[in-house]
């Protein structure tokens, strides 16, 4: 049975950012799931003091009740920092692990004020729709903004469609995440980091200490893109996505092979 791949999005987006990959990973016959988070798309507004921990253990529980054990990862901005946290609290149902524009470390006070700032303008409704013009553009890279501006079109109604509070509170949760790099250490499973050339949110230095930290780790680096790799380059995406599945799968099928082996000769 192939191993399920859980697919998380990024903020201010929903699951349909990963619509194309998706779309391209199930045709190779493939089990993807990609749920909606935190008050984004179809998932209900959150609950509680902004923590990424709830919606990782959230996802806990939609898994147990789709039956679900063991998974593949992958994440994309927020959905990576999810993913981390589902790691760091669930380690054993992780058997592969991709983040994508996402960074292992904590943010910084200067990072953290930032986003507790643009939490509380995007409440203002005189002020949202300027602030998402201003921003969202960042998402993508250069070359998808000026070969693709229909891509900014659709990351900027989705951004103003996102509901401003679960916006508000998914900022707070980002700013208040813990350091991942001892979790990330401890994760002896195939992961990869992707980052996009282009990425304007993310350097590619820190996407390289996030694959060090990675025992198995290794870094891609997709030219021309930004921070949205799964809408900016989806066939890129869910190739890199395949390899990794093959990996789990290759090595947890050796894994079975050797303990067998070890059996028979005690």
């Amino acid at each position: 049975m192939s191993l399920p791949l859980v697919l998380l999005h990024a903020l201010p987006l929903d699951s349909s950012l990963w619509d194309a990959a998706a779309g391209a990973l199930r045709a190779r016959g493939r089990r993807v799931l990609t749920p909606d988070q935190c008050g984004f798309g179809s998932a209900p507004p959150p609950h509680g003091s902004p923590s990424l921990d709830l919606v990782a253990d959230g996802l806990a529980r939609e898994l147990d009740r789709q039956g679900i054990g063991e998974v593949a990862l992958a994440g994309c901005s927020m959905g990576g920092y999810v993913a981390m946290a589902f790691l760091r609290r669930h380690p054993d149902r992780v058997r592969a692990l991709a983040l994508l524009a996402a960074r292992g470390t904590a943010d910084s006070a200067a990072a953290a004020g930032q986003r507790l700032r643009f939490a509380e303008a995007v409440l203002d409704d005189s002020a949202r729709a300027g602030l998402v013009a201003a921003t969202t553009p960042s998402l993508l890279g250069a070359t998808t903004r000026a070969r693709r501006p229909h891509l900014t079109a659709r990351v900027t109604d989705l951004a103003l469609a996102a509901r401003p509070r679960s916006v508000a509170w998914a900022q707070r949760a980002i700013a208040a995440r813990t350091d991942s790099t001892a979790t990330l250490r401890a994760a002896d499973v195939p992961a990869v980091v992707v980052i996009g050339a282009e990425d304007e949110l993310v350097s590619l230095d820190e996407a390289c200490r996030t694959a060090k930290a990675l025992p198995r780790g290794r870094l891609v680096v997709l030219p021309g893109v930004g921070h949205l790799a799964p809408l900016e380059a989806p066939e890129a995406t869910a190739e890199i996505l395949t390899e990794l599945l093959a990996h789990a799968e290759s090595t947890a099928a050796g894994a079975v092979v050797r303990a067998g082996a070890e059996a028979a000769a005690c």
